[in-house]
């Protein structure tokens, strides 16, 4: 079944969790967006490559909310076999004194001009494994810490034996994020010298050989969010003679395994997810090189029909070429941009009231705010002063939609979600607003596209990159955002949207934010003469989507990462 992705060597792109479907539960938020984008571009413009993740068989979770806005974690599960087939090869890894068994799940991620590329989720939910073993790659992000580790464990070390064990020569391993670093340590292994070539003092391992087979992109600015693992667990869990203690320690650091060391110092090349998050980072790990490639969204998946038929009607091979869409600013009629939004958020309004029986006015502008519920996205930001946000929409009619989950075990997420609930019903009277409850794959299509505004509030300098902004500009909608991630890089003001000026202070940050709404959003939305607000849609697909694309971030791959 792998033999037609076998026959040329391939870039194998290593990723806890994968969005390749809305179907198919197996991501919690932005990194497995970006996973998914990254192999759909790689479909498109033919690079080969291969993705590793886990088959996630139980799923996220699926996000109630009750009356009070609390939210209930609801099991998610999926049936591998409905989308992706079984394939023969297993191998054995070590965890806890005894050999756990992992095989895979082939699915096959097909563009639209019919390229496909292969994408191995791994599973040890087999009949030769103990009970406890058959979940290890149950839940994503689930169970304590001894659980994580065991699944790293399968996919960094599993993930490499599998894909030799189906015959497939990797031309390079691409970490995404360091949950796949243990990669590195099973090259090292593949990679030791025989005894009888050693001279005292010399390293048992090939340490630039792996380097030169590796490449790493770091997610996480902030050091609390790099997995760390005692070097105790890892002894009792992997073992203590997989791989020589002092080596690990030098690779990994001598407190514990920190997963992001380890990957820093087995890559060659590494790099950020935008280019104030690459300085970031190299402040976090002075001494190493971090470069900076931003990400980028899918085109042809996160634009609306409505939109896709006036890019092909106006800009013929935007789809693969999306830097075309530099044009847009001329070549697109304002009448026609327009209508193809109205049918955008009319699709929006619809599911709204489907959903929830909430009937907004189409005819006012609506904020949308949507992304994983944490303190530093800071969701509340909106609401810092509810008398004042209603005084602006007594004055300029607006509406609210957000939507986003918080991680079961985040209870400050959770608590933010209540917040932001009780908030929109106390802005009812004024400003229509409503919370959709599950944010997912699907719901993110709709609402990137059906908003008329996003709006994105994080606390600088933890927003890496954020990519739901870009999804918003592949469909002509503006943004009104704090400057970080990539919205210091896609911010014109007035041009491509609005700046959020940031001082860390929530009561500073929030004045500025109503000040763009009062004085610069909402009244050119609202000027008699639309032309105004559309040049500013125009702005958004011909300066920012067509840069902020995953065609441009995987040719900078291919070029920058995978041909040194």
């Amino acid at each position: 079944m792998v033999d037609e992705f076998i026959y040329e060597p391939r870039v194998a792109y290593f990723s806890m969790e994968i969005a390749l479907r809305n179907e198919i539960p197996t991501y919690a938020g932005g990194l497995g967006i970006l996973a998914g984008d990254t192999m759909r571009s790689a479909a498109d413009l033919g690079l080969p490559m291969v993705a590793v993740s886990l088959v996630s068989r139980a799923g996220y979770f699926h996000q109630q909310l009750d009356i009070q806005g609390r939210q209930v974690d609801q099991p998610d599960p999926w049936e591998p076999s409905m989308w992706a087939r079984s394939l023969e090869a297993k191998v054995a890894v070590p965890i806890e004194r005894r050999l756990v068994w992992i095989s895979a799940w082939l699915y096959v991620l097909e563009s639209q001009w019919g390229t496909r590329q292969p994408v191995l989720l791994l599973d040890t939910d087999l009949p030769e494994n103990a009970p406890e073993d058959r979940q290890i790659t149950h839940c994503l992000y689930g169970g304590d810490e001894a659980y994580r580790l065991k699944q790293e464990i399968v996919l960094g070390i599993g993930g490499v034996r599998l894909l030799h064990a189906l015959g497939f020569e990797v031309r390079q391993y691409h970490m995404n994020e360091g949950h796949s670093a243990l990669l590195g340590v099973e090259l090292l292994r593949r990679n030791a010298y025989s005894p009888e070539d050693l001279r005292p003092g010399d390293s048992h391992y090939d340490i630039p050989v792996v380097r030169d087979q590796c490449r790493f992109t770091t997610h996480t600015p902030v050091e609390a969010g790099h997995d760390r693992f005692s070097y105790e667990l890892v002894a009792r869990t992997l073992g203590a003679d997989f791989i020589e203690l002092d080596t690990l320690k030098h690779l990994a650091g001598e407190g514990d395994l920190n997963m992001t060391r380890l990957a820093l110092n087995l890559s060659e090349y590494v790099n950020g997810v935008a280019e104030r998050h690459a300085e970031i980072s190299r402040k976090m790990f002075p001494g190493y090189r971090v470069h900076a490639i931003t990400n980028g969204v899918h085109p042809f998946t996160w634009t609306s029909e409505s939109l896709r038929q006036l890019y092909n009607q106006y800009i013929p091979s935007w789809c693969h070429e999306p830097e075309l869409l530099v044009r847009a600013d001329g070549a697109i009629p304002d009448a026609q941009l327009w209508n193809a939004h109205v049918q955008a958020k009319q699709q929006l309004l619809d599911y709204i009231r489907s959903s929830t029986g909430a009937a907004l006015d189409a005819r006012v502008p609506l904020l949308g705010f949507a992304r994983r519920m944490t303190a530093y996205k800071r969701p509340d930001l909106l609401f810092n002063d509810l008398q004042r946000l209603k005084a602006i929409g007594l004055r300029h009619p607006f509406a609210v939609v957000m939507a986003g989950k918080a991680h079961p075990h985040d209870e400050g997420g959770k608590r933010l979600i209540e917040i932001v609930h009780g908030c929109l019903q106390g802005i009812g009277d004024v400003i229509q607003a409503v919370y959709l409850p599950n944010y997912d794959f699907a719901l993110a299509r709709l609402l990137v596209a059906g908003s008329d505004v996003w709006l994105n509030t994080p606390l600088p300098p933890l927003e890496a990159s954020g990519t739901s902004g870009m999804k918003a500009a592949f469909n002509g909608v503006p943004n009104l955002s704090v400057l970080d991630g990539w919205w210091v890089e896609g911010c014109i003001e007035g041009a491509t949207g609005w700046a959020v000026q940031s001082t860390g202070v929530a009561d500073n940050d929030a004045h500025s934010l109503y000040e763009k709404l009062q004085e610069s959003v909402l009244p050119l939305y609202y000027a008699e003469d639309r032309s105004g607000w559309i040049k500013v849609m125009k702005g958004a697909i011909s300066k920012n989507a067509s840069y902020f694309n995953s065609h441009r971030m995987m040719r900078r791959y291919a070029t920058e990462a995978y041909l040194r």
